[in-house]
């Protein structure tokens, strides 16, 4: 047991420097240690949102969890006043193993058993009451190195608080992430943790501990230290190990980009899988359903100019350029690296027939939402290939606001279609879709396609068990609502045939749910269904 000496009757044991710098030293500790707690705040809610999706929802778990377990660390911490010094020492080691290792649990504990929301909710429980219990404890030790009056130490102890976590929220995502990544980043964020706290207790508080005490605390700083950088010199390995358990043996790309992780798999016609942050987006196996299904329809009318929105992986491309009359296509995707890997990979570019070749096409890197602001001249046909609505950061991409600026791209007597989900699966979901189209300024004509899939195999998170629901809608600025059928001249498709369309649509309206609202930015109305 870890024990702390008595001062003697006359006072506290002398410490080593004046008291001004001692204080000076305290304050920087708060700072450091500030600085590391909120970078695992972060960390967890990065991951949270990556694992589990929805990150307004995980962020609004985690933070508020983690301020009630602060709370809780506070009051539990008036246990150790009285062993301040030595207490402060094993709160860091506690929270450097913690909060370094909660990425890789929590990374685990996802490719392993599938479920990370309850380890989430336990890391957010155990780092808050540990960094709860910090301030509490360097309250103590600044009064201990210099007694001044309570407000002063409590305003100058909140100030380096502050600062430093400034400088953690800064740090992680301009430094850590892009530097480091999240497992070997929060490692390395642990290893600071405990240095600092380890440094200010061990040489300036050394005498207010026994021989005893400080063997163990170093011996304790060393073995975390120690463990910390096994951790990091391993994590390329485990993160090799995770991914395989995730995805399967057949991993040929990994890469994370500015914006996503993307891992491309296998690499036959039937075998090639495209996950973006960990789902899946495209299924060799069955992909020319939903795409036939999402171009077809909104390509009955002229057509000679197209805007995809989204896309990146050139497959609605393929389908727009399958028609001869089309003269240009502009694809409109956030990430760059989607559009470098479906141009260079071989089996990705086989699958979309080398749309990029075409000097049809012409990509643009932007946000879809920002690019349309300041867009020039009009398409006949927009194409908005986008993730689900369901997924928080693409919910501006179904709001008002947005089919607004969508509608002033669309030339007279054009169409726009947008994937709007599962009707089957998120009925609600779809039709805020429609409904926020309507608040656009457009006429709608919602479709549906259902089917059973040949086969087994991975299938894309909007596709419930193993049959094919896909939701769109296809709308045109005004009043008059587009016709929903197939063009005369189309190509030969495999999915649908002409009296489908208006079958797809007779099917959506089966669902119609009644008193859906528009999504707006400032009130977003996607939600989670069960």
């Amino acid at each position: 047991m870890i024990d702390q000496q008595v001062p003697l009757r006359g006072g506290a044991a002398p410490l080593p420097v004046r008291p001004r710098t001692g204080r000076f030293l305290v304050l920087a500790s708060v700072f450091v240690c500030a600085a590391c707690g909120l970078v695992y705040e972060l960390e967890l809610v990065a991951m949270a949102s990556y694992l589990i999706g929805d990150s307004v929802t995980q962020a609004s778990v985690v933070l508020s969890v983690m301020v009630f377990a602060m709370g809780l660390g506070s009051l539990l911490a008036k246990r150790l006043r009285c062993h301040a010094a030595v207490g402060f020492a094993l709160i860091e080691v506690a929270l450097a193993l913690v909060g370094g290792f909660s990425a890789l649990v929590l990374y685990a504990s996802f490719a392993w058993l599938g479920e990370s929301r309850a380890v989430l909710i336990a890391f957010s429980v155990a780092i808050g009451v540990l960094i709860g219990a910090e301030i509490p404890l360097l309250m103590t030790l600044i009064q201990r190195v210099d007694r001044q009056d309570a407000g002063g130490t409590v305003a100058d102890l909140f100030a380096a608080d502050y600062v430093g976590a400034l400088v953690g929220g800064l740090a992680f995502p301009f430094l850590l992430l892009p530097m480091l990544g999240q497992l070997t980043g929060t490692l390395f964020t642990g290893a600071v943790n405990v240095a600092a706290g380890g440094a200010l207790i061990l040489w300036l508080f050394r005498r207010d501990l026994t021989l005893r005490s400080r063997c163990l605390l170093v011996l304790a700083g060393l073995c975390t230290t120690a463990l910390l950088a096994t951790a990091a010199l391993l994590a390329d390995d485990f993160e090799r190990a995770a991914r395989r358990a995730v995805y399967g043996d057949g991993v040929r790309v990994a890469v994370r980009t500015g914006v996503q992780e993307i891992v491309l798999t296998g690499d036959g016609r039937d075998s090639l899988a495209l996950y973006l942050d960990g789902r899946l987006r495209v299924s060799a196996r069955d992909e020319f359903r939903y795409h036939e299904a999402l171009v077809h329809p909104a390509m009955n009318g002229p057509h000679a100019r197209v805007l995809i929105l989204g896309g990146g992986d050139g497959l609605a491309a393929r389908e727009v350029l399958r028609y001869p009359d089309v003269r240009r296509v502009t694809v409109v995707e956030l990430d760059p690296g989607v559009t470098r890997l479906a141009r260079t990979d071989p089996a990705l570019s086989a699958l979309n027939a080398g749309a990029y070749e075409d000097p049809r096409l012409t990509s643009v890197a932007a946000d879809a939402f920002t690019w349309l602001r300041s867009a020039e001249g009009r398409y006949d046909v927009v194409i908005s290939d986008l993730p689900d609505p369901g997924i928080t950061a693409s919910t501006k991409l179904y709001s008002a606001e947005f089919y607004g600026l969508v509608g002033r791209a669309v030339a007279p007597g054009g169409r726009f279609v947008v994937h709007a989900g599962p009707p089957g699966e998120r009925p609600r979901t779809f039709w805020t879709v429609e409904a926020t189209l309507h608040a656009g300024g457009m006429a709608t004509r919602p479709y549906r396609v259902v089917g059973r899939r040949p086969g087994s195999g991975a299938r894309p998170d909007h596709v419930p068990g193993d049959a094919e629901d896909w939701g769109f809608v296809l709308a045109a600025p005004g009043t008059a609502e587009p016709v929903l059928g197939l063009d005369p001249g189309h190509p030969p498709l495999r999915s649908l045939d002409a009296g489908l369309p208006a079958e797809a649509g007779r099917a959506a309206e089966d669902i119609r749910p009644r008193g859906q609202q528009p999504s707006t930015l400032l009130h977003p109305r996607y939600a989670a269904e069960t």
